[in-house]
């Protein structure tokens, strides 16, 4: 934890010096930035709008793990469905991202259905060929113990599959929230009335540099804390029976 503030005292200091080389208009200064968030939050706008994008990323996320980690279960354990929808999890692995938002807009409406499944059809195909390969790498041992004591469907994959596929799951939810909200930003940006991208988007037409900090920042803030006090104890705790490196 002293390191780590350490670290963020050091940024700091380099975001106060080079707001004075390049100009308050271009970097503005961390105390400008801090009067902003401190505004916005009086006035019940930064909570509005960090709940609407987070909102968001927890419905498209949610909805992209489940789906890609039961197609990457079935990929992983059946030769016929992997080589049937590999050539389907390659384009969208290669399809880009906006190209994805934009026909959602188009096809669908401009509307929240859009807009998360946009953002979960991006995160899906990750999601999926991580899961893949823990299906790969299962142990047929353990399979044939429990077609021998005639465990069921549902004690099958609590007791057996999921155990073991775990740490592939803990690698794709890290992965995964660090992509989704950074896609969320951009359909917002693109086709949403409320949240931080939306709000990124005003700021940018304004060429307010003070504006866009002020909410990208908290936004940052806030995925930093899931990422630290929610993700990694998940992580390490499904992969505790690894041994570690001396």
């Amino acid at each position: 934890m002293p390191i780590r503030l350490a670290s963020l005292l050091v940024l700091l200091v380099l975001w106060q010096w080079g707001s004075g080389l390049l100009g308050s208009r271009a970097l503005p200064p961390p105390l400008a930035v801090l009067a902003v968030v401190g505004a916005e939050a009086r006035s019940g706008a930064l909570a509005v709008n960090l709940g609407a994008t987070l909102a968001r990323v927890i419905a498209s996320f949610t909805l992209a793990m489940a789906l890609g980690a039961a197609l990457g279960l079935v990929m992983g354990r059946s030769k016929m469905a992997d080589q049937l929808l590999d050539p389907w999890l390659i384009v969208l692995l290669n399809l880009p991202a906006l190209v994805i938002i934009v026909l959602a807009y188009i096809w669908v409406g401009l509307n929240e259905t859009a807009a998360i499944g946009a953002v979960a059809l991006n995160k899906l195909p990750n999601t999926a060929v991580t899961v893949r390969e823990g299906a790969r790498a299962l142990d047929r041992g353990l399979d044939e113990m429990a077609r021998i004591f005639a465990l069921g469907r549902g004690a099958r994959l609590r007791h057996v599959i999921l155990p073991q596929l775990a740490p592939y799951l803990a690698a794709a939810t890290r992965s995964g929230l660090s992509l989704v909200w950074k896609i969320v930003l951009v359909v917002e940006l693109l086709g949403r009335p409320n949240g931080v991208g939306f709000e990124i988007g005003v700021a940018f037409q304004l060429f307010d540099v003070t504006r866009l900090l002020a909410y990208a920042l908290p936004f940052v803030g806030l995925m930093l804390a899931m990422e630290t006090f929610i993700v990694q104890p998940i992580e390490r705790h499904v992969s505790r029976w690894r041994p570690h490196p001396a």
